[in-house]
C-alpha cells in the first residue's frame, strides 16, 4: 500500500487470541530429545562424582599427601577401587566410549577419541595392576577425568539447547478455536484443525484470524506487522486476502477459508525456519581441533615411548608405565573445560549486560561480523507512528492544526490517532474535549471541536468528496515514505500531518559506530520502497531491501552471505525468524515476539540496537580467553610429555605417573582461574 493511500479508521481494538499446540507434535520430539541429553549428562555427572569421592580417598597418592596411608588403607582396598572405578568407567564414561566408536567409524577423531582412549588405556592398565601386573593405579585420574568431561559436556549441551523452540512459538500464534458459520446463519465454536476450505468464519474485533482466507463481508484494518513486517495496520475490505495469525482491527468480518494446515502462510514460515535450522553450517569447535592433534600426539608419543623402552631392554611393566604416564599426561582435563568454562562465564557476564546468548558457536562468530542486516520496524524504529511533520495549507499555525487534530483523535485507539495525540502531549498542547465523535469507515474520524466540524481523514476522503487540495504538498510527504492525513475544519483543508515510524535515537549511534568499525550496515523490511529509502537515507545505511516478504527474507540474507564474510541479522518479528536462523549470527530485539527470540542466537533484552556493539566486544574478549585457555590446556604438554616419556631418565629423573596427574590438575586450575578473569577483559 502506498503512503498516500494508507487510510486509517476511527477506532480499533487491542490484539488478543489464544495460542494452541496443534502443529507442535512433529517438533516436540526433537525438543524432548535435547532435554533428555542434558538430563542424562547431569545425572551421569552427579553419580560419577559421588562414586569418585571414595576412589580419591583410597588413592595411594592422596593418602600419601595427607599422611594417612596406614589409617585409611585396608586389605582389599585395591579391589574396592577397581569396583567403583569400573562403575564410573562404564556408566560415566559411556558417552565418551560410544563417541570414540562413532568418531573412528566416521574417520573424524576428536575430543571423544582422545577422552575414550585416555580412560580406556588407564582403566585397562590399572585393572591389570590390581590383578598382578607390576605398576601403579590410575583409578583416581580416570574418575576425575570422566567427572570433568561430563561437567564440560553438560555445560555445553545447556548452552546450545533451545534453538528448536522457535517452531513451538510460531504455532502458538494461531488461535485454538474459530467461530464457524452454520447453514442457518448461526455460529459454532470449533477447533481450528476442523476448518475446511470454503468454510465461512466470523472474526470479531481484536481476535486473531484463524487461517488464511478471503473477506466476503465487512471492512476493517488488520495488523500483520508480526507476520509481514508492514509497520501499520492495513485496510481490508470485501474480496481482500487475510493471513492466519494476523489481528483483526475495529470491525467484525466474515472470511471464507482459503487454506488450511500446511498450506497456510504461517505453516510455510514454520517450514522455512525448520529447513534453515537443519541446513545451517556449524564451524568446527576449537577444542575439538586441539583434541584431534592431542590424540595424534598421545598415540604417537605413547607408542614410541613403549617401543623405545622395550628396544633398549627395559622390562614390560616399566615400559607400559611410561606409555600410560604419557597417555595420562595427555588426558584433556583442562581441555575439556577450556571452552565450556569461558562460555559459562561469558554467558553470565552477557546476561548482566542484557545479552542472552543462545548459541555458542554463533556468539563466537560475532567477533568476525562483516555485514549486519537490520529489520526496520521495531528494531531500527520503534514500530509506532509519530508525527514527523505538519504542513499548513494557509495562514494557520502548525500548533493549531495539531491541537484540533488531537482533540478529534483522542477519541480513537487507532495507531495513527495515538501518534497525533502523543505529539500534542509532548508539545504540552492543551486541546479541547470533542463532542459527537464518530468514525468515517476506512477513512478516519470527525467530531465537533469548539463548535466547528473537524475531520482527520485520509487523502482518499478528499478525493472521494472532490475537495481541492495542493497535491504537490501531499506528493512531497509521500515521497519521503510518510503516511499523510488531512485536517479539515468545516470541510476546508487546514493542514496535512505527515506520520512515520519513529526512528530510535540509539539506531543512529549504532549505525555510526558499526560503520567506523568497517562493518557494512543494511536494512531489510516489508515496508514500501519510499519508507525504506527515507529511513536508509536518514540513518546513512550502506544498502537496504524493501517490500521483502518473509519467505524471501532468508533469500536476501543468503545473497548477502554470498558476498563473503560473516553476516548478522537483527530483527524482532515472526517475519524475521527465517532470516534470523539463516544468518551466521541471528540477533533478536528482546521486546519483539517470542518467535524471533527463539529463532535467534542472541537476544537483546533491552531492545537497544547499541547492544549489537556490546556483543561484538564481548565476543572478541571471549575468543581471546578461549585461545589463552587452549594454550594453557595443551601447552604444558610440550614439557610434561617428554618428561613422562622418560627423556631425562639417563640423568636419573623419571616423572612418576602421580606427579604427571598433578601437573595435569594444575593446568585445569589455571584454566578455571583464567576463565574467571574474563570479567576484567
Amino acid at each position: 500500500m502506498s503512503p498516500q493511500n494508507a487510510n486509517h479508521s476511527g477506532h480499533g481494538r487491542n490484539s488478543s487470541g489464544q495460542g494452541n499446540n496443534h502443529n507442535q507434535d512433529n517438533h516436540s520430539g526433537q525438543q524432548s530429545h535435547h532435554a533428555m541429553m542434558v538430563a542424562d549428562f547431569r545425572r551421569r555427572f552427579w553419580i560419577s562424582l559421588v562414586l569418585s569421592i571414595p576412589i580419591i580417598v583410597l588413592a595411594p597418592l592422596i593418602q600419601g599427601l595427607l599422611g594417612v596411608e596406614e589409617a585409611w588403607s585396608f586389605p582389599g582396598d585395591s579391589y574396592v577401587q577397581f569396583g567403583l572405578s569400573s562403575i564410573v568407567f562404564f556408566y560415566g564414561g559411556w558417552p565418551f566410549l560410544t563417541g570414540l566408536a562413532d568418531e573412528l567409524k566416521k574417520k573424524e577423531p576428536g575430543m571423544m577419541t582422545l577422552i575414550g582412549l585416555a580412560i580406556t588405556v588407564a582403566y585397562v592398565y590399572s585393572s591389570a595392576v590390581v590383578f598382578g601386573l607390576a605398576g601403579k593405579f590410575f583409578f583416581w585420574e580416570i574418575a576425575t577425568l570422566i567427572d570433568v568431561m561430563l561437567l564440560g559436556h553438560w555445560f555445553e549441551m545447556k548452552s546450545v539447547m533451545g534453538a528448536s523452540g522457535a517452531l513451538e512459538e510460531l504455532v502458538k500464534m494461531m488461535p485454538s478455536e474459530a467461530h464457524r458459520l452454520t447453514g442457518e446463519g448461526k455460529t459454532e465454536d470449533v477447533p481450528v484443525t476442523e476448518l475446511k476450505k470454503e468454510d465461512r468464519v466470523l472474526v470479531k474485533p481484536g481476535e486473531k484470524i484463524p487461517t488464511d482466507g478471503k473477506i466476503i463481508e465487512g471492512h476493517t484494518s488488520v495488523n500483520e506487522s508480526m507476520l509481514t513486517g508492514e509497520s501499520k495496520p492495513i485496510e481490508k475490505q470485501q474480496g481482500d486476502e487475510v493471513i492466519g495469525g494476523a489481528v483483526n482491527g475495529e470491525s467484525t468480518i466474515t472470511i471464507e477459508v482459503g487454506k488450511t494446515g500446511k498450506d497456510t502462510y504461517l505453516s510455510q514460515i514454520v517450514d522455512i525456519v525448520r529447513k534453515a535450522q537443519e541446513s545451517r553450517s556449524r564451524s568446527q569447535d576449537l577444542a575439538n581441533r586441539a583434541a584431534f592433534w592431542l590424540t595424534v600426539l598421545s598415540l604417537s608419543v605413547g607408542t614410541v615411548t613403549l617401543l623405545t623402552w622395550l628396544f633398549v631392554g627395559k622390562a614390560l611393566d616399566f615400559s607400559l608405565e611410561r606409555m600410560v604416564t604419557v597417555m595420562v599426561i595427555t588426558c584433556p582435563h583442562a581441555l575439556g573445560l577450556a571452552v565450556p568454562l569461558v562460555v559459562a562465564v561469558s554467558t553470565s557476564l552477557a546476561a548482566g549486560q542484557g545479552l542472552l546468548i543462545r548459541d555458542r558457536s554463533a556468539f563466537e562468530r560475532a567477533r568476525l561480523i562483516d555485514s549486519i542486516v537490520f529489520d526496520k520496524t521495531g528494531t531500527l524504529t520503534k514500530g509506532e507512528f509519530g508525527v514527523d511533520e505538519i504542513v499548513s495549507l494557509g495562514e494557520r499555525e502548525e500548533e493549531e492544526i495539531l491541537r484540533l487534530a488531537a482533540a478529534v483523535e483522542a477519541n480513537s485507539e487507532h495507531p495513527i490517532a495515538a501518534g497525533i495525540v502523543n505529539k500534542a502531549e509532548q508539545n504540552d498542547l492543551d486541546f479541547p474535549q470533542a463532542r459527537d465523535f464518530h468514525a468515517i469507515t476506512g477513512k478516519g474520524g470527525e467530531a465537533t471541536v469548539e463548535e466547528r466540524n473537524v475531520k482527520v481523514v485520509s487523502p482518499g476522503y478528499l478525493k472521494e468528496k472532490r475537495i481541492d487540495f495542493p497535491e504537490e504538498k501531499l506528493r512531497s510527504i509521500a515521497e519521503k515514505g510518510k503516511t499523510a492525513v488531512f485536517v479539515l475544519v468545516d470541510d476546508q483543508p487546514w493542514g496535512i500531518i505527515g506520520l512515520a515510524d519513529i526512528i530510535r535515537e540509539e539506531s543512529r549511534e549504532t549505525v555510526r559506530q558499526l560503520k567506523e568499525m568497517g562493518v557494512r550496515v543494511m536494512m531489510l523490511t516489508g515496508d514500501s520502497e519510499a519508507v525504506a529509502a527515507s529511513v536508509a537515507k536518514e540513518l546513512g545505511l550502506d544498502d537496504y531491501f524493501a517490500e521483502v516478504l518473509p519467505d524471501k527474507k532468508a533469500e536476501k540474507i543468503r545473497e548477502v552471505k554470498a558476498g563473503g564474510g560473516v553476516t548478522a541479522m537483527v530483527g524482532d518479528g515472526v517475519n524475521d525468524a527465517p532470516a534470523l536462523v539463516e544468518a551466521d549470527v541471528g540477533i533478536a530485539i528482546g521486546a519483539g515476539t517470542d518467535v524471533a527470540m527463539e529463532a535467534a542466537d542472541i537476544v537483546l533484552v533491552r531492545s537497544d540496537p547499541r547492544d549489537v556493539l556490546a556483543i561484538s566486544r564481548l565476543a572478541r574478549a571471549t575468543h581471546a580467553k578461549m585461545i589463552q585457555n587452549l594454550w594453557w590446556a595443551t601447552g604444558y604438554n610440550a614439557v610434561a610429555i617428554p618428561l613422562a616419556a622418560g627423556v631425562l631418565y639417563p640423568i636419573g629423573f623419571v616423572l612418576p605417573p602421580a606427579v604427571g596427574a598433578l601437573v595435569m590438575s594444575l593446568s585445569t586450575i589455571i584454566v578455571a582461574i583464567n576463565a574467571k578473569l574474563l570479567k576484567t577483559a
